[in-house]
């Protein structure tokens, strides 16, 4: 059975029950198992190595390195098909019944969502593999452009060597 796929970009926000709730009414008595991600705009960038920069740790200030606006960019279609070829990925890799994956794009403020990965099946270990897999990929290669907006200014995000490295043990599954 292929997998109902869900994929959307928005920039309004998402409620996680009214999706799950989709996912139990259009599959009753299918799936035995669901696994969520919901990620949330963080309100502090990772800490910074002042005496790496050549800063005095005690003269910096704590606050500019809070984050006031994250800025999610797309390209209409693009991004879709990006995401839809991560879900059709994973559906190949594990038995799922649904996928549903939801990214916001706009202006988001410290503590709103950005991102909403749901995965239904009849066991959880694959529910959660899946799950894990998607976020991975979401992290790396959903074509999505991020920038943060902090009193220090404006920088573009990039997947970290840890994120890369998290999307890489995918390979060796």
């Amino acid at each position: 059975m292929t997998p109902t796929l869900d994929i959307r970009i928005q920039t309004a926000d998402f409620d996680l029950r009214v999706e799950l709730d989709r996912i139990r009414t259009a599959l009753p008595g299918q799936i035995g198992a669901v696994a969520s991600f919901v990620g949330l705009v963080r309100d502090q960038r990772p800490p910074v190595d002042h005496a790496a920069l050549g800063v005095d740790p005690s003269a910096a200030d704590p606050g500019t390195d809070a984050i006031d606006e994250l800025l999610l960019e797309h390209y209409p279609g693009m991004t879709e098909r990006s995401m839809l070829a991560m879900a059709e990925s994973a559906a190949e890799r594990w038995a799922l019944k649904a996928i549903t994956a939801v990214h916001r794009v706009g202006s988001l403020k410290p503590s709103d969502q950005i991102v909403l990965v749901v995965v239904a099946s009849s066991h959880r270990p694959e529910a959660f593999a899946a799950c894990e897999y998607l976020m991975d990929y979401l992290k790396t290669d959903a074509i999505i452009w991020k920038r943060e907006r902090t009193r220090r200014g404006t920088r573009w995000l990039e997947p970290t060597s840890s994120d890369r490295d998290r999307r890489e043990k995918w390979s060796s599954h």
